[in-house]
C-alpha cells in the first residue's frame, strides 16, 4: 500500500551570515495513512524543521516529499498556501488563538476560506467544539479558558476543516501534567475513532508514548523507528 507521506532523500540546510547550517541529511521516511508518529530528539536535533517541511511550511533543498501523491515540493507558493489550508491542521505549543475572537469564531476561521455556507460553518463549528467537549464554552474568549481549554479550542480549530494531516508542535508543552493527558487523549481518540494522520513532534518521552510509532532524529538523522 502506497503510504500517505512519502519522503525520500529530503535534505534541509540554513544561511546564517555567510555560514550554511545543515539541518537534515538524506532523510528516507513512509508514513501510512491512519499513523500517529511522533518525532523526537534533542534541540537542534531537526524534528521541528521536518514537521515544517511536512506541513509546506518550508522546502527541502532537495528530495522529494509526496503527500497522498502529490510532491509538495513542486508546488508554487500560492499552490502551496492552497493545499495547505486543505490538507493540514496545526496544532502548536502556544495556542496562537485571537485573543479577541471567542472560542467559536477562533473555531470558525478556517472555514471561511471555504464555499461553506454561515449556517454549514455554523453547524460545523458547534459539533467540533462539542467533540473536543466545550459546547459550554464556544462563547467564552481566550482570556477566560485555562490553558488545557485553549488546546481543546485549538485543536478544534486544526479539525473543523477535516484535514488530512494533524501537525502537532510540542501540543503539551505549555501544559500541566493534567491537562497534557486530556489533550493527548483526545490526539488519541481523533487518530483511533476518526482515522487522522497525526504528526507530533515533542521532547517528552511520556507525551510520545501516546503514538503509535515513535522517530527519532539525531543530529539530522534518523536513529531509529524509521519505516
Amino acid at each position: 500500500m502506497t503510504a500517505l507521506v512519502e519522503i525520500k532523500h529530503l535534505a534541509k540546510s540554513y544561511k546564517r551570515g555567510e555560514q550554511v547550517v545543515p539541518v537534515l541529511h538524506d532523510i528516507t521516511l513512509d508514513i501510512a495513512r491512519g499513523d500517529f508518529i511522533s518525532l523526537m530528539g534533542p534541540s537542534g536535533s531537526g524534528k521541528s524543521t521536518l514537521l515544517n517541511l511536512i506541513a509546506g511550511i518550508d522546502k527541502p533543498d532537495r528530495g522529494v516529499l509526496r503527500v497522498d501523491g502529490v510532491d509538495i515540493t513542486e508546488l508554487g507558493e500560492g499552490e502551496l498556501a492552497d493545499w495547505r489550508a486543505s490538507h493540514i491542521g496545526f496544532i502548536f505549543q502556544f495556542y496562537n488563538l485571537m485573543p479577541v475572537l471567542s472560542a467559536f469564531e477562533n473555531v470558525e476561521l478556517p472555514l471561511q476560506l471555504t464555499n461553506l455556507s454561515r449556517a454549514e460553518r455554523r453547524a460545523r463549528v458547534a459539533l467540533t467544539l462539542g467533540m473536543v467537549g466545550l459546547a459550554d464554552r464556544m462563547d467564552h474568549y481566550p482570556n477566560e479558558l485555562s490553558g488545557g481549554q485553549q488546546q481543546r479550542v485549538a485543536i478544534a480549530r486544526a479539525i473543523v476543516t477535516d484535514p488530512t494531516i494533524l501537525v502537532c508542535d510540542e501540543p503539551t508543552g505549555d501544559l500541566d501534567r493534567h491537562s497534557a493527558a486530556d489533550v493527548l487523549d483526545m490526539l488519541k481518540r481523533l487518530n483511533a475513532d476518526l482515522g487522522k494522520t497525526i504528526i507530533m513532534v515533542t521532547h517528552d518521552a511520556h507525551a510520545a508514548e501516546a503514538a503509535r510509532r515513535m522517530v527519532h532524529l539525531e543530529k539530522g538523522e534518523l536513529s531509529g523507528g524509521e519505516g
